[in-house]
């Protein structure tokens, strides 16, 4: 490795250590440190002997093991010996009293694995943030991570931060209307933010702040009173949802149609044997764009169709085998995974000559 590149990353994992080892642990093993340093130099000092033998004379001499000394002492020698037996066994007793206590404590492993943590919540692109690990939360939680989706949790209760931590995922502790803790999430590049506090008006203001960073973060927000939904609609949220308005309706349907209440439970699982509801964007890249409804299939072995919700209009459930994808229009399907990645695949058909 050449020498810039070290004077480069010496700091930096220096700054690492910092951030895992306490401040009483630090300050302990640089002043033992120190003490190794001071008796290094005064043999060299007072004595003949090499570097080596001062840094062996040094730590034989702390560490008490009671060896013979290395060169004949004077009395100059012994004295200063006697003054680095008392400042420096009292100072490696300490330090090594402190290593055992964090050790055993937890507090360093507590720290490696915050540490680890960060760095994992750092390299993620693409992921969801979810705001709330409450009731709410913890469902959503657990759908995403059956789905394999990467997700954050920022939650500021201690309590349900540790409850978070110990279902593994990956968490941070902090107000999720903060800028600095939004940063700490990657929301920059984040694909989603589900809002899922208990608070309208947290999730509102959790709203505003994520649509202030990103404005293309697609912000799905829980309101619990619907006289709120327009303010956090306001705010920036591109889908408002009211889990009281939800459950009403799916009790009527359950009531109602119970077996169309079976097929959307099952459909909203999002994986059914072989088959995956997917949905995907129509564009000229993939070759989407300008196909019809019934041409978007060929060549498919096990794809079924459900929906099309175009750029500048209402979602069509079930659509004409005639309907046009345009360039931004929302396709979701029913299909095994091949199909879905040579659904979603770039175009690399050459094109008309000019």
């Amino acid at each position: 490795m050449q020498p810039f590149a070290v004077a480069i990353i010496a700091p930096m994992q220096f700054r690492w250590l910092a951030e895992v080892v306490p401040v009483r642990l630090r300050l302990a093993l640089g002043v033992f440190v120190l003490v190794i340093a001071g008796g290094t130099v005064g043999y060299l000092l007072l004595t003949p002997m090499s570097l080596v033998d001062a840094i062996y004379q040094t730590v034989t001499t702390l560490s008490t093991v009671g060896f013979r000394e290395v060169t004949p002492f004077d009395t100059r020698t012994k004295l200063f010996t006697v003054i680095l037996i008392l400042a420096g066994v009292g100072t490696a007793l300490y330090t090594l009293t402190l290593v055992i206590e964090q050790t055993l404590g937890g507090d360093i492993r507590s720290r490696f694995y915050l540490r680890r943590m960060a760095l994992q919540i750092e390299q993620l692109e693409d992921h969801y943030i979810l705001c709330g690990f409450g009731r709410v939360g913890q469902e959503i939680a657990r759908e995403l991570c059956e789905r394999g989706a990467r997700f954050v949790v920022v939650e500021q209760t201690p309590a349900h931060a540790e409850r978070a931590r110990a279902f593994g995922y990956l968490v941070i502790e902090g107000d999720a209307s903060e800028e600095r803790v939004l940063n700490q999430g990657n929301i920059a590049r984040a694909r989603c933010l589900l809002a899922a506090s208990d608070s309208d008006a947290g999730n509102t203001y959790i709203t505003l702040t994520a649509k202030s960073m990103n404005r293309q973060c697609y912000v799905v927000a829980r309101v619990g009173y619907p006289q709120n939904e327009e303010k956090i609609r306001l705010a920036g949220a591109d889908r408002v949802l009211s889990l009281y308005s939800m459950g009403g309706r799916r009790m009527v349907l359950a009531a109602l149609q119970p077996l169309a209440a079976d097929f959307m439970d099952t459909l909203a699982s999002g994986r059914h044997g072989e088959l995956v509801l997917a949905e995907f964007e129509a564009t000229t890249q993939n070759g989407l764009a300008g196909k019809t409804a019934a041409g978007l299939l060929t060549g498919t072995n096990n794809a079924s169709l459900l929906g099309i919700r175009h750029r500048d209009g209402p979602l069509a459930i079930g659509p004409r085998p005639d309907t046009l994808l345009g360039e931004g229009d929302i396709i979701i399907v029913l299909a095994d995974e091949a199909d879905i990645a040579a659904l979603t695949a770039p175009d690399t058909s050459p094109g008309l000559p000019g």
